[in-house]
This record gives structure tokens, sequence and C-alpha cells, in this order.
């Protein structure tokens, strides 16, 4: 596999690409990829040829994006250029430029095995090789030479050379095809619309593929026909519930048919299940790739299901608001991301069968943002991306849930049908171009009638969490008034920050062992630091009051002593109620305000309340992972103990499948894999549970037994080979590489170890990003401690990976290996060695690239917060 060390100037400036952005307007790319070789695994690269029209401003030079294994050839407007006095790393240099300019590129760009360019891979199922191209933010360079930025849209022809047995795919239709050598053809696409450099996207392998048709209509009456279509591998074709993802998607486009009035623009709608894909799926237009864990191969709960129709409506949602409009620079990432993920989240509440997708979001996704918003390294949605590292770094919490937090926020502050219409505004006025977030703002206030620059500086503009509590006064048996207060800081400055929240705060009548049920919600508009509600006045003092009910904002919720004791005892009516409640427990305990054990202790009292899988999912991982960080080190393994034996004593009291019992069962394992000594009963249990086909385990539940038992010494290596060649599928592949480096063996975990930090297997061979990530996380599970001692040996490589490898596998390496099992006995959050080795290492790496740093800055964070919540008292 051919390697090329980081180009010094990979990282493209926010400076550099608006003084780009000043000379050039792209107009048109021909693209023409041969892949006809890409069956051949001693062929690591494929010929490109590209040529760019673009206008310019007389006499100025510019560049090109390029990451490719050579050029070949460079003509600039007709004249042959020196192509080795014209690269620069990264950079093609050109000019000097004419008013209208042509240049033609003849290079070489490299197969990926880390899921970023074009990522080729092996189906070790048949053999059968497979392509698929991931571009954002900017890996387009590592396919073909380009201005790889978001504000100089072109319109694209594409033409793919490939086997002609092969299914092919582009943004645009297959136009033409024709023969090409020997097995091979050259299909031709129709050209595109205007669009950014970092959707175009490139299919080829022996994809299985299904077709439909949409038929359907806008809001005002305009006709609109799609041909519809699927592809994921041919050996994953049996799994592939096309009829279900089919109706998604239709229901999706009637949906934003309806809300935003404006006619899919891309043609044709391919969506393509992908192997090792980096992300949950990509808005390419007219070509959406989706991680193939989306094709479901074991049983599948229905909180899976509703995840994946979130994710087609999500994309789906940047058809328009993304890819029809798009942001001008990375600094406004928020601005699709957000709208898409509150956005998706909304169609799939209202459109589909899927009825628990807040629920859903107020469990997991939003807990992803605060955990996000209250690192050091927080950031206003609205983020200062200095260059393309940043920009890599930013799809994060904040960018994602936080905004589309605020977006929901936002609906419930001027009203569901001013925030579309500002929508549907804002796609007429701005179709086909970029914007910035003023651009928003105005559409915003000319449908709501309100100056939203307010609204948008304090929610926007500011970083952290808001924290939102309820005080009153009792007296004589009922409430006799009662104050909603707001507390917040921004991380970065330390300075106080109130926004404006429109909520409910709910209230729920205790009924002794039963969960408190639902009376009323009191409708509430604060703005400042606290909002009298009279409304709560004369209630009898045994009442729970929720503020946020129904989640319409985003703040943390700290619920008093009383409400407290009822949430982790009896719980709350609603599904939605227990999630919201929950959520605010959760963060009392990593804000070290709760000990951990109370969380699991109120998990396992009121979890047979729970019905929605992906929520129950949620609350049993934050009560094993809270009680292996959380819990001072000679209380861990009896309350983790505890808690595998409630999971497996649940599973024995239904064993029938179900989506109970997957989560019961995923989550067990994932507890054993912590327990230094689990009893020989719980691991026979497993044992049992893997060797009974009667069972039905499936492969993923089968291959996480399977990680378990290798990892305290009940599986060998000759056992996991011999169970994945009775299987050869993508899962068991990664699973095998998992299980392996779970071994406790002080061997086996220094050759993972050093596997992570070279990115080679031990053949030599180059880890694609899913084996890469399998290694870490098998040598993370590490019961016995045995891998443990080699600390010092991370401060001396982190700045060696980032250097040698790609900004997304080094980032793996760089988050899985941190040091973070501390125990408080070995020092506090101020003492420990670890975390002063942290801080050394950053004092003394202050010229370290800013991405990096980031990285340590949150895991360092992570570290203290672990040693914090050790000291809570129990």
């Amino acid at each position: 596999m051919t390697e090329l060390p980081r180009p010094y100037n990979e990282n493209l400036r926010r400076d550099e690409a608006a003084a780009r952005a000043r000379i050039v307007r792209t107009r048109d790319y021909d693209i023409d990829v041969d892949f006809s070789a890409a069956a051949d695994p001693a062929v690591d690269t494929f010929p490109v040829r590209t040529r760019v029209r673009f206008d310019a401003e007389t006499g100025a030079s510019t560049f090109l994006d390029y990451l490719g294994a050579r050029v070949d050839s460079v003509t600039l407007n007709g004249v042959e250029q020196d192509v080795a006095s014209i690269l620069d790393g990264a950079r093609i240099v050109i000019g000097p430029l004419a008013e209208h300019n042509e240049v033609d590129i003849v290079s070489a760009s490299i197969y990926s095995r880390s899921g970023e360019g074009v990522h080729r891979f092996v189906d070790p199922a048949d053999g059968a090789v497979y392509l698929y191209s991931q571009n954002e933010p900017v890996d387009c360079r590592r396919i073909y030479p380009c201005f790889d930025q978001p504000d100089l849209k072109a319109r694209f022809r594409v033409a793919i050379t490939a086997d002609t047995s092969w299914h092919v795919a582009a943004n645009g239709a297959l136009a033409s095809e024709e023969p090409a050598g020997a097995g091979a053809s050259r299909r031709v696409f129709a050209e595109t619309l205007p669009m950014s450099t970092y959707i175009t996207t490139f299919l080829a392998g022996p994809y299985a593929v299904w077709h439909d048709e949409y038929t359907g209509r806008t809001a005002s009456g305009e006709e609109v026909s799609v041909p519809l279509r699927i592809s994921t591998r041919a050996s994953l074709a049996p799994s592939m519930d096309a009829d279900e993802v089919f109706e998604i998607t239709r229901q999706g486009l009637d949906w934003f048919h309806d809300r935003f009035d404006s006619a899919y623009p891309w043609g044709k709608y391919d969506q393509v299940f992908v192997p090792e894909y980096n992300l949950g799926a990509m808005e390419n237009p007219g070509l959406v790739t989706f991680t193939e864990n989306y094709v479901f191969t074991s049983p599948a709960t229905q909180s899976q299901h509703e995840q994946r129709a979130n994710t087609i409506l999500h994309e789906m949602c940047h058809m328009w608001f993304g890819d029809l409009v798009t942001m001008r620079w990375w600094d406004d990432l928020w601005l699709k991301e957000s709208f898409a993920d509150y956005v998706g989240t909304l169609a799939v509440d209202e459109a589909t069968r899927f009825t628990t997708a807040w629920t859903a979001f107020a469990s997991k996704r939003k807990a992803w943002a605060y955990r996000q918003d209250q690192y050091p390294t927080t950031h206003p949605i609205v983020a200062d991306i200095v260059d393309l590292e940043a920009a890599d770094q930013n799809f994060d919490g904040i960018t994602y849930a936080k905004g589309a937090s605020v977006l929901r926020q936002l609906s419930a502050f001027v009203g569901a049908e001013a925030f579309f219409a500002a929508a549907r505004t804002y796609f007429a006025r701005h179709a086909w171009g970029n914007t910035t977030l003023d651009d928003f703002l105005a559409a915003l206030s000319e449908a709501s009638g309100r100056d939203m620059q307010g609204w948008a500086d304090a929610w926007l503009t500011t970083a952290g969490v808001n924290r939102l509590r309820v005080e009153t006064v009792r007296e004589g048996g009922v409430i006799a008034s009662a104050l909603l207060r707001q507390d917040g800081v921004d991380p970065r400055t330390g300075e106080t920050v109130l926004r404006p929240h429109v909520l409910r705060i709910g209230v729920y009548r205790p009924e002794g062992e039963a969960p408190a049920g639902f009376e009323v919600a009191i409708d509430a508009r604060i703005e400042g630091a606290e909002l009298a509600l009279p409304a709560l006045s004369g209630l009898p003092v045994d009442r729970v009051l929720l503020p946020n009910d129904g989640d319409l904002s985003y703040a943390k919720i700290v619920p008093d002593t009383h409400a407290l004791e009822v949430v982790l005892t009896a719980g709350l009516e609603g599904e939605l109620a227990r999630a919201t409640a929950f959520a605010g427990v959760w963060n009392m305990v990593r804000d070290g305000e709760l000990a951990v054990e109370r969380f699991a202790d109120g998990v396992i009292a009121t979890g047979h309340l729970v019905t929605d899988p992906g929520v129950f999912a949620q609350l049993l991982q934050q009560a094993g992972s809270g009680l292996a960080a959380y819990t001072p080190a000679e209380t861990r393994q009896g309350r983790l103990e505890h808690l595998a034996g409630f999971l497996a004593d649940a599973v024995a009291e239904r064993p029938e499948p179900s989506d109970r019992r997957t989560v019961l069962l995923r989550t067990l394992f994932d507890v054993l894999g912590e327990v230094r000594t689990p009893s020989a009963s719980l691991l026979d249990r497993v044992e049992r549970r893997l060797e009974d086909p009667g069972f039905g385990l499936g492969e993923e539940l089968a291959w996480s037994a399977r990680v378990v038992l290798s990892a305290h010494g009940r599986l060998g290596e000759a056992a996991l080979r011999e169970a994945q060649a009775s299987a050869p599928t993508a899962v068991s592949t990664v699973e095998l590489t998992r299980a392996l480096a779970a071994r406790p063996d002080a061997a086996v975990k220094d050759a993972a170890r050093e596997a992570a930090y070279t990115g080679r297997a031990a053949d030599g061979s180059v880890l694609s990003n899913d084996g890469l990530q399998a290694t870490i996380d098998g040598l993370r599970i590490d019961p016995g401690g045995v891998g443990a001692g080699h600390e010092a040996e991370y401060w001396q490589r982190i700045e060696g990976v980032w250097a040698a490898q790609s900004q997304g596998q080094a980032t793996r390496v760089v988050t899985g290996l941190f040091p973070a099992d501390a125990e408080l006995a070995d020092g506090d959050a101020a003492t420990h060695p670890f975390a002063v080795a942290a801080r050394g290492w950053l004092a003394a790496s202050r010229e370290a690239p800013r991405a990096l740093r980031r990285i340590v800055i949150e895991r360092l964070d992570d570290l203290e917060r672990r040693l914090r919540a050790q000291a809570v008292p129990r």
C-alpha cells in the first residue's frame, strides 16, 4: 500500500481559502477515474484525469489541492507546466491566470484503507472488491485535484472506468456506457447542478441493487418523480430490508416536499450501504452513503430501526439544507448539521411509524452534547474554524446535538410555522449558493417579525450549558411559592451566560411504589436568573417538579431532593419524562454531585418501566461505564459483578428473543469485560449461551461473547480463528481482531499497542480504519491489567503518530490509548501521575498541532472528572 507522509501544508487555513475565493470562480470539472485494476491487490493507485474550468483575476496565481500518489502532467491554458516546479506539498501551484482558464491534470491517486477518499474493501465472505468515496470535509483532494473548499461550487461531469459486471455510480444519472478494454467499460454520468467538492462521490463494485420510484408533489402542487435505488454488498443482500428503507424514503420525501415546498433538486436518489465507513452517513446529492451497520445481519432492536430512519431523513434534509444551499466556510458547519439533526428527528416523529424519536434524542443524542459542551475545548455553536484540522474535529456533539436542541428551542420560541416559512425563504433566495448565519437569521426575522440577533447572540455565540432548577417554599403541606432558577458559565471565559428558554414545568403525583403520574404542565419563559411560577402555588408538597418537561430546551436540569428520590425509586410516568429526568441525574453523576452507585441502583429499580430499547440501552450503558470509571477501586468489582448478575438474571427470566434481551446481553458482555475476576458461574452462563444454537445469539452477540471469554482466558487463539473461518464476514473479521487483542497476555497487549502506534498489523499490512479501531478496543479490554505500565510511551509517540497517519486514524490512536484508568488511591485530580503527565506534555508541546492538543485536553478533562467522581461521598 502506497503511503506518503502528511505534507507540511495539508492543513489549509481559513484565510488562505478566503484569499483563493477572491481570485477564483469555478465553473465546471471533468473527472475521469479508472478503477479497472482495482481487483488486483498489487495495484494500490488508480489513474485520474481532471479538467477544471474557472474564471480568475487576470495575472494572479493560485493553487489546487491534491493528496495523490503522483502528478504526471499539468497543462494550464494549453501550456505544459514543469510539474516539479509547481508541486508544493498538498498543492499544485498554477499561474499566471487569465480571465478564463482551463487546467488539465494527469495523475494517480491512492486507494484508501482509512475510509478517507476512495476506500477499497475486500469482502472476506467471497473475495469481491468494493470501492466507495468519502470526502467531507476535505478528502476530495485525495481523489482528484480540486479547489477543495465549500464556497467554490461547480458543475461536475464524471466518467468511471471499471469492470463491466460491476455496479458503478456517481452523483449524476448514468448517461452512457462504452467498452474500455478487456472486461471493462467506461460509464459517463450526467452533468450535475452546481455543488461543492466535498459532496462529489464515486462508487464501484459488484453491489446488489434494488429499484423503486417516488411520485409526489410539493405543498404548492408541483409534481415530483424521483427514481430510487438501494445498493449494498452482494454478500449482505439477504439481510437488506429494502422495503422498509424505500418506505421511509418515500415518507421522507413527502414530508420534506410539504414542509419545504421545494422539489427534490438532484434527479435520482440512490442510497448505498458501504463497509468500513467512518460515519453514520454522508449527504452526497443523488448518491447518499451509509454505514452498512444499518444492514442488520443480527437481531436488531426497534431503536436500531428508528436510528436508521433518523439517519435516512437527516441526510435527506441535507439535499436542501447543505447541498442546495451550502455554508461558505466550516464556521457555519452547524448550520447544516444542526438543522438536519433537528429536522430529521422531527420528520421521523411526524412522518414514520417511529413515535419515540424525541425520547431517544433526549436520552442519547443530548448526552453527547452535554459532555462536549463541558470540556475546556468547548466552542459556540457558531465556531471559529481557523483551519481544516479544526473543521474535522468540529463534527462533534455541539455542532450536531446541541445545535439541534437549540433549533428545537428556536422553533418553540418563534413557532413552527415561522420556522419553516424562514426555511422556504432561505432555499428560494440562496439556491445553488453559499451562505453564512446572517442569511438564515434574516429569513427568520422576516418570517417571525422579530429581531433574531439577541436570540442568536445568547444561544449561538456563547458556549456552555445552563442549569435549571425549581426552588420552592413549602408551608402547611402545600407549595407556598416557587421560582425557576437558571445559572450558567461559559467554560472558555468564566463569564455568566443566561439564555432565553421557552419550556414547561411538569408536575407529577407520587403513588407509592408505582410511577409518579403526570398531573399538569406549566408553560414558562425565562430570560434572566429567575422566574416566579405562581401556577405552582397551592400544590401539595409531595408533587414532583420536572423542569424542561417535554425536553424543549437545552439545559441540565437539577431535581430537588424529593424529586431525585422519586425518580430513582418509583420513576415517572411517560417515556420522555423518564428519559429527561435520568439525563439530569446522569449529569449530576458526571459533575460529582451524586454517587454513581445511586444512579445504577435507580436504573435497576426502574428499568422495568422503560419500554424504549434505545433509552434502556443508554441507561444500562451509563450505569455500567459509570461504575467502571466513577467508583473507588476497592468497591468497583463488587458493584460491577452485582450489575452483571442483575443483567444475567434478567436474561434468564425472559430468555426468548426480544429487543430487551438483546439490550441486556449487549450490556452484560460489556460489563463482564470490566470485571477483574467474574464468578465462574457468570462466565459459565456466557459459554452456555454461546454454545446453544437454539438460544439464537446472532453474529454480533456471539462475537461479543467470544471477546469476553477471550479476555478472561476462556477462549484461545485457535478457537477464535476457527469460529471466524467457519463464517468469514466483515463482522467476524473485525471481531476476531478485537478478540485476539483482548487476550490476557502481556505479549499480546504489547503487539496490539505497537500495531496501533504504527498503524500496521504484525505482518506489515496497513490496518484499515475498522481494523485499527478493533485493535485498540481489544487492547483496552484488560480486566486483569496485564497491559498496564506503558503510560510514558504514549507521550513519547503521539506526535509521531499525528505526523505519520491520517487525521482520522491518528485520532483513533491518540484518543484510544490515552492513559485513562486512574485510581483515586494514587492521587486526586491535581496530583495523580497520569494527570500530571498530561499537563506536563501540554505545557511542553505548545507548538503541537491544535487538533492534537484538543484531544489531549479533552481526555485530561475526562480523567480529572473520573477522579472527582471517585471522591464523591458514598
